[in-house]
């Protein structure tokens, strides 16, 4: 298998190296102390430094929008960020990014697939359902979507790696699997996100339940102390995971550390793991 690693630079914000593709996740990079838009009124304050800024990154091949959120994509991004790089998110994310001079930024429907090609490699992207706030408080939260990143080479196996998105659990998320895959690797959100008194973001056990329903063979948890409205704490997580023996290997990721994504790299910049 060719490179599979993430680069965590802070949030949900990521470089995936998948063979010869790289991909950013979920641009954020707000300074300590900035306030991140959320749309109605609402803002939440960063806690923390991201690990780099856009004049930072590598070339890109295209970037995986998760949902239009301002500690998602921020207005450092929206000013510093490459507008020729494909942007691969939900509808309305699209028409606004389209509006603000992203042109090349691309619409994608629940199971609906794009592909990069780099000689004979390739790259899937198939957007995969999730809900963001549960019941009326929906119009509150903009429409999100997961995402699973397939890497096939010609002589080798596929690599599938989950992005969860900001979505809460839910058991019709088993589509994820079943469509999809064996999933080698997933990229959970974590956080508790509080809004109005409301979850919008899988806490501990929410995340828990996610492992044990599609069970990959590596899950790495992100977005979890980031920002104000964060309620669930990363090592809450890590506790529920010992506390359940969950499946597979957790690997944790600090920001600036690079990992490999598959789960018996046991060498120094693997990252921090846990054999179930």
């Amino acid at each position: 298998m060719e490179t599979t690693t993430l680069q965590f630079i802070g949030t949900a914000t990521t470089v995936l190296r998948l063979g010869p593709f790289t991909l950013l996740t979920d641009p954020n990079f707000l300074h300590r102390g900035q306030r991140a838009y959320l749309g109605k009124g609402l803002f939440s304050k960063r806690r923390t430094e991201p690990a780099l800024q856009p004049a930072e990154l590598p070339r890109l091949d295209g970037i995986v929008l998760s949902h239009l959120h301002g500690d998602h994509f921020d207005r450092i991004a929206k000013r510093e960020l490459d507008r020729d790089v494909p942007i691969f998110t939900t509808a309305s994310a699209a028409r606004r990014l389209q509006r603000w001079g992203f042109n090349a930024s691309v619409a994608m429907s629940t199971w609906s697939v794009q592909t990069l090609a780099s000689g004979t490699a390739r790259l899937r992207i198939t957007s995969v359902p999730g809900e963001h706030a549960p019941g009326i408080a929906k119009p509150l939260l903009p429409p999100v979507m997961g995402s699973v990143v397939e890497l096939a080479q010609p002589g080798q196996r596929p690599f599938r790696l989950y992005l969860t998105g900001d979505t809460l659990y839910r058991p019709w998320l088993h589509e994820v699997g079943e469509r999809l895959g064996p999933l080698d690797a997933m990229v959970i959100h974590l956080g508790g996100t509080m809004v109005l008194g409301l979850l919008v973001t899988m806490d501990d056990r929410q995340a828990a339940d996610l492992v044990d329903l599609l069970r990959p063979a590596l899950t790495v948890p992100v977005h979890y102390d980031d920002y104000s409205v964060f309620r669930s704490p990363l090592a809450a997580f890590e506790t529920i995971w010992r506390d359940r023996s969950l499946p597979g290997v957790l690997r944790v990721v600090e920001r600036g550390q690079t990992i490999q994504l598959l789960p018996d790299d046991d060498s120094p910049e693997a990252g921090r793991s846990r054999m179930a």
